[in-house]
């Protein structure tokens, strides 16, 4: 994937409110392995929608905040 495209992609999911399993990987810079393991402690809050798993903006943010303190 290009800088460019990559970059263009960020910026999209900057608007976003809630983001899909792929799109949290990308934009927080972090491997699908590592994300379903905050996941699954409890560290990564998620919803479910239609089957779908659903990381909230609030809640990647916490998860940063909470590890930056």
């Amino acid at each position: 994937m290009t800088a460019e495209k990559l970059s263009s992609i960020r910026a999209r999911l900057e608007e976003k409110r809630a983001y899909r399993i792929n799109e949290f990987c990308a934009t927080y810079g972090l491997g699908r392995t590592k994300t379903y393991d905050l996941i699954r402690t409890g560290k990564l809050r998620t919803i479910m929608v239609g089957g779908r798993r659903l990381i909230h903006k609030d809640a990647a943010e916490a998860l940063f905040s909470e590890t930056a303190s």
